[in-house]
């Protein structure tokens, strides 16, 4: 699903104009991403949690040409799926 399926579909079951949803998704990202970014977990309790995590220095290969080359250390972003979601989904 695109974002634009995703406002639509908001759009279609809240009553809301496509206009007013897209403001509302795009809210939601803001806020999810400014506060990951603060260092903080985002939790909706039957949907999920959207953390941080570090992920280590690394060793890789360049498969074009087979050399060893180090991948940096990064902030990643994680998501656990709720219990509520996993059983719906599941299903």
């Amino acid at each position: 699903m695109s974002k634009a399926e995703l406002v639509e579909q908001i759009a279609e079951q809240t009553g809301l104009t496509k206009a007013d949803a897209e403001k509302a998704v795009n809210a939601f990202i803001n806020v999810v991403t400014s506060t990951l970014k603060g260092g903080d977990d985002v939790t909706l309790v039957g949907f999920g949690t959207f953390s941080t995590g570090e992920r280590a220095e690394r060793q890789g290969r360049n498969p074009q040409t087979g050399e060893s080359i180090t991948i940096s250390a990064k902030k990643v972003v994680k998501f656990k799926p709720g219990k509520a979601l996993k059983e719906e989904v599941g299903s």
